[in-house]
């Protein structure tokens, strides 16, 4: 009788593991979809737009609903986090923390980076658009890339201090789903490794695509918008570069970007060339790769309902240049080569 309820009790334990396992949503088939989603997000907004400290959670509701209909509904932790944004936007970018006992459906999805406009007009979401994109073009160039999900979010002051209001956004893929993706892992960022002693065709690539949507607003030494990701099989090899954050980028233009001092440049639209020298045989690889995917890049662009007739053309327009820059041989000598950063 012992045994049978011994039994009985080992299997109730694991249909509950069972159905707890079913219930938390796939984080990679969640990334790897397009349809936008609907985020309602209920907070003490006061108080996020007030911290000043890094890694101060505060509580908050959300309420996800799927394009087919599905809603989950739980709660999580969320804080501000970056620092420039913090003082200069309505509110700050936001770090979402769905790993919580609380958040069982949700909890497989880790932590996420919710980039949300700077102010909650028009024109800020126009430039949320461009960076949203700017994410899918990385991804059509290389696996190793962020994934990112569109959301229409919708602000609730739990406190009743602010009006509800609704903008779009978007989600960034959690780093270590990325990595697993890519059958790499993720170490502690604070190793100081040079650009030079990471992964070299990965680096070139990486270099150029800044050079491309023209972000002077990373470093691989600094550990500044870019993850470290090391390969499963080869641990002790040199690491993949993978570039985030790219709203200081010309391609967005977004009115509170500044040009890099140490730079000398005048505007964030004017293209520099941040990576090390490369012989024109491995920058001819790599910009094979952007030749390929031209005609997918534009079309990421131009079939974007939400993005305004005139800011498509203007991110074409842009685009065009660097094409007609890697197009001429001589042209790409003098800013990938003769130019490039020696120290």
């Amino acid at each position: 009788m012992r045994i049978s309820k011994w039994i009985a009790s080992i299997c109730l334990v694991t249909i509950s593991l069972s159905s707890r396992s079913q219930m938390a949503i796939d984080s990679i088939k969640f990334f790897s979809e397009d349809a936008p989603l609907e985020l309602s997000i209920s907070t003490d907004i006061r108080k996020l737009q007030g911290e000043k400290k890094l890694d101060v959670y505060q509580p908050a509701n959300v309420n996800l609903k799927f394009a087919d209909g599905k809603v989950i509904s739980e709660d999580i932790r969320l804080c501000a986090r970056g620092h420039f944004r913090r003082d200069y936007c309505t509110i700050p970018p936001i770090m979402l923390n769905f790993h919580n006992a609380t958040s069982p459906q949700l909890s497989s999805l880790g932590k996420l980076k919710l980039v949300i406009g700077c102010g909650n007009s028009g024109e800020d979401e126009q430039l949320i658009f461009k960076e949203y994109l700017i994410y899918k073009i990385y991804n059509l160039l290389e696996e190793k890339s962020f994934r990112a999900r569109l959301l229409r979010v919708n602000y609730v002051d739990t406190r009743g201090k602010m009006k509800p209001f609704s903008q779009h956004a978007f989600m960034i893929e959690d780093d270590d789903d990325m990595a697993a993706r890519n059958n790499c892992i993720k170490k502690k960022q604070d190793l100081k490794i040079s650009s030079e002693n990471t992964d070299r065709l990965t680096m070139t690539k990486v270099a150029i695509f800044e050079y491309f949507i023209s972000n002077t607003d990373w470093s691989v030494m600094g550990n500044h918008n870019i993850k470290l990701i090391f390969s499963k099989t080869n641990q002790n090899g040199y690491p993949y570069a993978v570039p985030y954050d790219f709203d200081h980028s010309g391609l967005v233009n977004a009115d509170y970007a500044v040009p890099n001092e140490i730079i000398g440049t005048e505007k964030v639209t004017e293209r520099v060339y941040r990576g090390y020298p490369r012989t024109m045989e491995e920058l001819e690889l790599a910009f094979d790769v952007f030749r390929k995917q031209k005609d997918n890049i534009y079309s990421l662009i131009n079939n974007f309902t939400l993005l305004k007739d005139k800011t498509r053309k203007s991110m074409i327009s842009y685009l065009d240049e660097f094409y007609k820059c890697i197009n001429s041989q001589k042209q790409a000598k003098s800013v990938f080569i003769d130019n490039a950063r020696m120290e």
